[in-house]
């Protein structure tokens, strides 16, 4: 298993795993899929409502937010809503509905994969 796998973590609302993406920059060239898949993910965070978003439930405590807590953004609902289902499809975060909330969660593997991204590799 290469540093570029891991096993998938599911998404308890939408049964979609997320998994590390890519191997570190200075490794080796990306493939077309893992540029789609990194580009999806540094897209998602380019738009600075929703790298708010992120933020906010990363740094929230136990690492999940409740959409409640995380919305004073300075958009109105719809527009965290929209922001918050276009992380989850980059792959971002992870949802799970309790009642009439949605929490959110950044998966461990995520922030591994992103960090591992832009890391260089040690020279042998």
């Amino acid at each position: 298993m290469s540093n570029a796998q891991a096993m998938p973590q599911l998404d308890t609302e939408g049964g979609q795993a997320v998994a590390p993406c890519c191997p570190p920059l200075t490794e080796r060239p990306f493939t077309a899929e893992e540029a789609e898949t990194a580009a999806r993910m540094f897209k998602a965070l380019g738009d600075p409502i929703r790298l708010r978003l992120f933020s906010a439930v990363a740094s929230h405590q136990d690492g999940e937010a409740c959409v409640c807590d995380i919305s004073d953004v300075g958009v109105s609902q719809p527009t965290v809503s929209h922001h918050l289902k276009k992380l989850k499809e980059a792959g971002l975060l992870t949802s799970e509905r309790r009642g009439t909330w949605v929490y959110y969660r950044v998966a461990p593997s995520v922030l591994a994969a992103m960090s591992q991204l832009l890391t260089a590799t040690p020279a042998a």
